[in-house]
């Protein structure tokens, strides 16, 4: 092509095939300037506009991608492909109305076009409307049945939805026609754990990393495994390689932490759990689970700091209003605690657990009508538990003597 461009410095073809060839070698930068220098000479060469915005958008230049792809359609709108073209620009510009309407006139061009099926189910996945996207996917299966990206991204609108067999199987088509997708394995391990095949999900993970080493997302999945299996320990080690891979993993820093505070290892949770909250301020969980070690700890008031962070964040954790009414009651802050628990069973009315604490505090507190009766409450939902636990709870010796009392723990009714 240089050599046709010597003889012929304004032709037009050779500069164009000379884009072709440099754009086929991964020599983007210079492909587009081939493509430059033929439209110098054929403004009107709207393949040259549409395949140059393909290497502008290859390059992560998305504007210049879309400008170029809205030329070609100034010199031919019915060009199917830059309509699809475009659609993908606007795509990776966070633009996806405007891509769906794109895609709308590819299609209505080529109705056949499994591309646009495709590209249409991505961009209603990005939008968050599943159904949609599942049926452009179903679309793009009907023409393309073998294309394993398809397949891929379907099983994963199908978990987004809850419906994890489906997905499952999905995964399964995917990799029948890619055996060596890490990301198809690993989403496969994730549709088996939500279906409680543990064992299997793990298989799952190990060959995604067999395949990926270095895959942080598989890592973490693997330990959330292992770690729902009991095998804390080995858990601790996945989240750890996750972690060699992705410092800033704040999803990895918190199943760690969980995973330490389910051992005791107390510090080091609370450790792993700043951690997550470095990179991630607003993760309730890890504030929750925070409080719970510093809880554990006898660090009531620190306790009762991170219960609040996590309640600012989702006020309706129940588990988070219950455990903060557990460490308010320990620092003697008794109607605090009261309205605490009070909160916790707003959410769960059946919280046999908040109920028994309110009485505690009753009792505490000298009310024994009021802690008689939410100890009967507690009683009737969980008779075995808390008729043995008063016998022996410090906190109602002030109330011990009450024949009311007395009937409860011998199972009388009050």
């Amino acid at each position: 092509f240089d050599k046709a461009i010597e003889f012929k410095p304004n032709s037009y073809e050779a500069w164009y095939n000379r884009a072709i060839a440099l754009e086929e070698l991964g020599l983007l930068e210079k492909a587009i300037a081939s493509y430059d220098k033929t439209l110098e000479f054929k403004p009107e060469f709207y393949d040259a506009w549409n395949n140059r915005g393909i290497a502008l958008g290859k390059l992560g230049r998305s504007e210049e991608a879309f400008a170029s792809f809205d030329n070609a359609l100034v010199i031919k709108p019915d060009y199917y492909q830059a309509w699809n073209n475009r659609g993908y620009a606007l795509m990776n510009l966070g633009r996806s109305e405007a891509a769906i309407a794109s895609f709308d006139n590819a299609l209505e061009l080529k109705p056949d076009d499994d591309s646009a099926w495709y590209n249409r189910g991505y961009a209603l996945d990005e939008l968050g409307r599943l159904e949609e996207a599942i049926a452009c996917y179903d679309k793009a299966l009907e023409i393309k049945a073998d294309d394993d990206s398809t397949w891929y991204n379907r099983g994963y609108a199908l978990m987004n939805l809850g419906r994890v067999e489906e997905a499952l199987a999905s995964f399964d088509k995917s990799l029948e026609l890619k055996l060596d997708s890490y990301k198809a394995w690993n989403n496969r391990g994730n549709a088996l754990k939500k279906l409680g095949r543990l064992p299997e999900a793990l298989t799952s993970y190990n060959r995604a990393l067999e395949l990926a080493p270095e895959y942080h997302i598989a890592w973490n999945n693997q330990g959330v495994a292992l770690k729902n299996l009991g095998r804390i320990e080995e858990a601790i080690a996945s989240f750890d390689k996750a972690l060699e891979f992705r410092p800033n993993y704040n999803s990895a820093w918190y199943n760690r932490g969980h995973a330490l505070l389910s051992l005791g290892r107390l510090e080091e949770a609370i450790s792993s759990l700043d951690k997550a909250l470095e990179f991630q301020p607003n993760y309730h969980l890890a504030w929750y689970n925070r409080g719970d070690a510093l809880l554990d700890l006898g660090r009531w008031e620190e306790a009762t700091a991170s219960y609040d962070k996590a309640l600012s964040i989702k006020p309706d954790a129940h588990a988070a209003w219950y455990n903060r009414g557990i460490a308010l009651m320990k620092l003697g802050r008794l109607e605090e605690a009261i309205a605490s628990c009070n909160k916790a069973l707003e959410l769960k009315p059946d919280d046999s657990a908040a109920l028994y604490n309110k009485a505690c505090c009753y009792a505490k507190h000298n009310n024994i009508d009021l802690a008689i009766e939410n100890l009967q409450q507690a009683i009737k939902l969980n008779p075995e538990e808390y008729r043995e636990m008063v016998k022996t709870d410090t906190d109602f010796d002030r109330i011990r003597g009450d024949k009311r009392f007395k009937a409860l723990i011998q199972g009388e009714s009050a």
